[in-house]
């Protein structure tokens, strides 16, 4: 999307060039060497300078968006990094405690001494 703002901003800015540098005289518009038809009026010549300027505009607001949203998606992605990491660190937290819990029981079961079963005499 920036790619395709830029390159419609830069043809209208090489067009507008184009007129601009291309007509010395009166109402004969010429770019890139060929006259072009249907300019013989001034008013027609400031509408083809204002479809250039739309033109000019899109292409820009086009390229804006797009660079927008790159910076939108890379927050995104870097946020959700910093998510995960703090997720991995929260999980290698609580995996450390349970290990020591679970060492801490296989201690005390090893140093109590074994209960001696009770019969239960039937009624």
């Amino acid at each position: 999307m920036i790619i395709l703002g830029l390159v419609v901003t830069l043809a209208a800015l090489a067009a507008a060039v184009a007129v601009i540098l291309g007509n010395t005289g009166g109402v004969h518009v010429s770019a890139f060497g060929h006259e072009v038809p249907g300019l013989t009026q001034q008013w027609h010549l400031f509408l083809a300078g204002v479809v250039v300027a739309i033109v000019f505009m899109a292409g820009a607001g086009i390229a804006a968006l797009g660079f927008r949203r790159a910076v939108n998606i890379r927050r995104e992605l870097r946020d959700l990094r910093d998510e995960h990491e703090e997720s991995l660190q929260t999980l290698e937290l609580e995996r450390r405690k349970l290990q020591q819990a679970l060492a801490q029981a296989r201690r005390g079961l090893d140093e109590q001494p074994p209960v001696p079963a009770q019969r239960v005499a039937p009624n």
